[in-house]
This record gives C-alpha cells, structure tokens and sequence, in this order.
C-alpha cells in the first residue's frame, strides 16, 4: 500500500528532525540555554508528529485486515524492518532529550 510507503517515510524523517533539533540542544545547551531549549522544545515536539503518524500506519493496516484479511507479506516485511529500526533511533533521540534534562 502506497500510504504505508509515504507515512513510514514521513516518520522517518520527523525522528531525523528531532534527532537534528536534539543534538543542537546539546551542543548549545551551556552557552546559548535559551536557544537550547527552543531546540529541545522542537525535538519534542518533532516525536508528537513521528507518533501521530505511526499511529495513523497502525489504524490503516488495522483496517486493511478487518476488511481484506492479512496484509501482502513483502509489504509487512518492509514495515517490520522499517518499524524495528524507527524504534530504534526513536530511543536514541529519547536518550539524547533525557540527556538534555539532566
């Protein structure tokens, strides 16, 4: 399905953002703390939108199998493996703002 491609896309790239926006924080969190905050701030506000739309990923395939059955096994392949690897740069980013609040 052509929406799971797009959406899984797109959270990708909102866990990249917050990553990048996370990472400023850091490195600026000591000599501009205003600025850094303004980064932590978007770096959160970056997670909310990557789980609106793995939420919205969920819901599709959820419906595709009460209305279709199974989804195609090389589609759920691809998210699978995209889904474990977004888990786990999603924690890194977590690692990074937790880091931030200490």
């Amino acid at each position: 399905m052509e929406i799971i491609r797009k959406l899984t896309g797109m959270v990708s790239e909102e866990i990249g953002d917050a990553d990048k926006y996370a990472t400023c924080a850091l490195k600026h969190k000591d000599d501009m703390p205003a600025l850094a905050d303004v980064f932590y701030r978007l770096s959160t506000e970056e997670m909310q939108h990557m789980a609106l739309l793995h939420e919205q990923v969920v819901k599709i395939i959820d419906t595709y199998r009460k209305e279709k059955g199974e989804p195609p096994p090389e589609m759920m392949a691809v998210y699978n493996y995209l889904h474990k690897k977004q888990i786990e740069d999603a924690a890194a980013v977590r690692a990074k703002q937790l880091l931030y609040k200490e």
